[in-house]
């Protein structure tokens, strides 16, 4: 068995062992307490670990921007889902789309298989790649649900730079965000990973090793089977991943990206399931509307299908994420990515365009 197969296989069956699990954790708090030891304990312990452990140069810090670019590049491409599934664009779907669809989690769905399959480095760049996004889901998507919220309502009460400041200092005070913070302050002076206390070694060497387990485990506990708007947030979700597929190949080729363990990395950070972030935002206006009294239909958001298409863009991402990191260098090469991407975009479509054909013959029959 070769050794990409076995890890494959091991991360599998420990979705699966959390899937088993689910039983045992029957309130939603046991679920999101093993989430918050992730994101505030082992998920940061990891991070910095890679990024004491690398030599980090000036050019690296193009990274976050190259994300930052290609989150407003899926953002402008959302509206090509719109004509696909005859959504209107100023509708509570086509709005909630606009924020979920750009929007990356690559904390739960791909840094732990990035840290399996292609090592520290890789992982302290996928880190350093998640700034850009956070800037993009905390600041910008705010900006634009506000903008939404006040076209849609015509609220003239809310005030923006209050809330701007608050994003701000929630995301300097996330532990991921500080931690990376610190570590290129100490990688500045000269101080590594090796010239750290012992003790201070062994604490995070001890917190990193919870990481993977934990996230596979939490990913098989978390997996949700909801009825509701299941096909449209399938086509989405193909859709999202096609697209995603297509603008990736696309900043391989031209930003000459060679290396392999970073075409990879271009490939599966995009891939990321859907952020809460935007949840978050949306949850915010759509309490206001609730104290307004204001009917679901003239809503800014589809609060349901927002929930909804976050609980199944996590194990579709993994999926997808697990896939192509076990396979080797298969889909390294720009051809065969946009060939995934317009698959998985034509799969997205097939039912939409299957359900207007019955319509059409429905409607011809009778």
């Amino acid at each position: 068995m070769s050794d990409a197969l076995q890890k494959t296989i091991t991360l599998l069956l420990l979705i699966a062992l959390g899937l088993l699990l689910k039983s045992k954790f029957k309130n939603k708090d046991q679920t999101n307490g093993i989430k918050e030891i992730i994101l505030s304990v082992a998920l940061p312990s990891t991070i910095f670990i890679s990024l004491m452990k690398i030599d980090i140069d000036s050019s690296m810090f193009i990274i976050p921007l190259v994300t930052l670019i290609f989150n407003f590049l899926m953002f402008f491409s959302a509206p090509l889902a719109f004509a696909l599934f005859g959504i209107e664009k100023n509708s509570p779907t086509g709005r909630t789309l606009m924020m979920l669809i750009p929007s990356l989690a690559p904390g739960l769905s791909c840094f732990p298989f990035i840290a399996e399959f292609l090592g520290e480095k890789s992982l302290a760049i996928a880190a350093l790649a998640d700034v850009g996004n956070k800037f993009f889901v905390l600041i910008s998507l705010y900006i634009l649900a506000m903008n939404m919220f006040l076209k849609n309502s015509d609220d003239k009460e809310t005030k923006m730079g209050g809330k701007l400041k608050s994003l701000f200092a929630s995301m300097f005070q996330e532990p991921i965000n500080l931690l990376i913070f610190i570590a290129i302050i100490l990688l500045s002076l000269g101080i590594n990973y090796n010239s750290l206390p012992p003790l201070v070694v062994d604490i995070f060497d001890k917190t990193s090793a919870m990481m993977t387990p934990l996230v596979l485990l939490f990913i098989g506990l978390a997996v949700q089977l909801k009825e509701g708007k299941k096909r449209i947030v399938a086509s989405i979700l193909f859709f999202r991943a096609g697209i995603t597929m297509l603008i990736s190949a696309g900043m391989i080729y031209v930003l000459n990206i060679t290396d392999q363990n970073m075409v990879l990395l271009s490939i599966v950070i995009p891939l990321s399931a859907a952020s809460f972030w935007p949840l978050a935002h949306i949850s915010a206006f759509n309490l206001r509307e609730d104290a307004k009294g204001m009917a679901k239909e003239k809503r800014t958001f589809d609060l349901e299908l927002a929930v909804l298409l976050l609980a199944f863009s996590l194990p579709f991402s993994t999926i997808l994420i697990l896939a192509i990191l076990s396979s080797g260098s298969f889909f390294a090469h720009t051809s065969t990515l946009i060939t995934a991407g317009l698959v998985l975009i034509c799969l997205g479509a097939i039912p939409n365009a299957l359900s207007k054909v019955f319509v059409k013959m429905s409607k011809a029959s009778s």
